[in-house]
């Protein structure tokens, strides 16, 4: 089989301050290689083509989560994909690595958009499967368009290759007439995050897929939605795809859509404010403690450089702490300058707006320098997604230990820690929602989810909502005198 593979990603916060632009996005053309967490999964998909398949791929772009995308942007990189996927000639089976959650100026979605002029190019016998972060939006139309939609099962991601091969199994199977798929999507009518580590979330990723062992049923994925996304078909759904029986999927995603629904109240991420976070984890004995600053993640499109925790931890005289990733290409560029062992005056953080809080000064000692530095996020099947982070900067003042980032990026393991020497502090403060569970859960005697200050603070309830209805969805439907947004 002829296989075309391309990817055009980025989660777009709506609320963001920081807008997406061209420059923003990382691209690899087809003539070039693949690296970092695209090659990771480009490769596996390689591994599983047998000597008659020819894997063509176009083009790959992807940025870090921010605000909107430039129109220009978007439709420059659309139709640099598309221009490629007329090039490859004929295919049998269309491969698309999307997020679910961009949107544009003037297209509100993204994937939707692509995916139709894809369909349009190839027409209706070539399969076209799309994966999806499960924090997309889902338009039933998209699930009409492509033969196969689906999304990680796991938050964190560390399922992205295994779900991207069941893809390409499935699509080839219809390409060769095996199967029929037929999708159903079932809105779930809840907002909210939902980590698949432990606890209820854990069962019904389980029954997910026990459920794909029934006869007839092909794919079944949670898509949990993106709350800081407001365009109107936002929250949660559920996806089934099921072999040439409607009624069948339609039935299956109803059943396992009700079932997350009565788990709304256990499923979601439990937080402390921060000052209650922060005090809990000080008269603990447990140690290490891990408490991630959850409103700054630059994976929701935060600016990943708020000083709120670190202005708290030098109020209370706190040692032993330390903060990745903070952003600030400047006080990176300074310390270098410096070099490892100086100690010099340092304003770090607080610099993108309001919800970045204010620039800290500090006399700062530094640690360590990494030109380039790779930071991993560990997968299930071994072979940790790779981050390009530029150059990162380890510093400490009074007792605090601090990585500074010159590339806005969430922090998804302690090895980030542990590379710079930090292997030994009691408390961890990763800028990450869910994913740093992937790399600290082992290392942690304690995890505080810490609701600070910051540009995606995790109070659905409060967000101010302007395309997305929210009278018929959880938290807003259990409010006293809930109103449609």
């Amino acid at each position: 089989m002829r296989i075309f593979f391309a990817s055009l990603a980025t989660e777009t916060n709506t609320f963001s301050p920081i807008p997406t632009g061209l420059a923003d996005y990382h691209c690899v053309r087809p003539d070039e290689p693949v690296t970092g967490s695209f090659g990771r999964t480009v490769d596996a998909l390689r591994r599983r083509l047998g000597p008659e398949d020819a894997l063509i791929r176009g083009l790959i772009a992807h940025a870090q989560p921010a605000g909107i995308t430039a129109r220009s942007a978007y439709e420059s990189l659309r139709d640099e994909l598309l221009e490629d996927l007329r090039q490859a000639g004929p295919v049998d089976v269309v491969l698309l690595l999307l997020h679910g959650a961009m949107v544009a100026e003037a297209y509100e979605d993204c994937e939707l958009d692509l995916v139709s002029r894809a369909r349009a190019i190839v027409g209706a016998e070539v399969a076209i499967g799309v994966e999806l972060d499960l924090h997309c939006h889902i338009d039933e139309r998209l699930t009409a368009l492509a033969d196969v939609v689906l999304t990680y099962k796991e938050y964190p991601h560390v399922d992205v290759a295994a779900r991207l091969l069941e893809l390409h199994a499935l699509c080839a199977a219809t390409r060769e007439g095996t199967i029929r798929p037929v999708s159903a999507v079932h809105d779930c009518h809840m907002v909210g995050m939902f980590s698949t580590l432990d606890g209820p979330m854990r069962d019904f990723v389980q029954e997910m897929k026990q459920a794909e062992t029934r006869d007839g049923i092909l794919s079944v994925s949670f898509a949990h939605g993106f709350p800081w996304g407001d365009v109107p078909h936002a929250g949660a759904k559920l996806i089934v795809v099921a072999d040439g029986d409607m009624e069948l999927a339609a039935r299956t995603a109803q059943e396992l859509g009700e079932r997350i629904y009565a788990l709304r109240h256990e499923a979601g991420i439990h937080t402390l404010p921060m000052e209650q976070a922060l005090s809990r984890a000080l008269s603990s004995s447990a140690r290490p403690v891990v408490l991630p600053d959850m409103s700054d993640n630059a994976g929701g499109g935060a600016p990943a450089d708020s000083t709120f925790v670190l202005q708290w931890l030098l109020e209370h005289g706190v040692r032993g702490a330390g903060i990745a990733f903070l952003y600030d290409p400047e006080a990176v560029r300074i310390v270098k300058a410096a070099g490892v062992g100086a100690s010099l005056p340092l304003r770090v953080g607080g610099k993108t707006g309001p919800s970045s809080g204010q620039p800290v000064d500090l006399q700062v000692r530094v640690l360590g320098i990494r030109d380039n530095y790779i930071h991993d996020f560990p997968q299930d099947d071994g072979e940790a997604l790779l981050f390009e982070m530029g150059d990162v900067a380890a510093v400490e003042s009074r007792g605090i230990h601090i990585l500074l980032a010159s590339r806005r990026s969430q922090c998804f393991s302690y090895s980030a820690f542990r590379d710079f020497g930090l292997g030994e502090l009691d408390f961890y403060i990763p800028k990450s929602t869910n994913h740093f569970k992937a790399g600290f859960r082992d290392i942690a005697a304690d995890i505080i989810h810490m609701a600070t200050p910051g540009a995606i603070v995790p109070d659905f309830a409060r967000i101010p909502y302007r395309h997305m209805p929210t009278a018929d969805k959880f938290p807003w439907c259990e409010s006293a005198g809930a109103v449609s947004a």
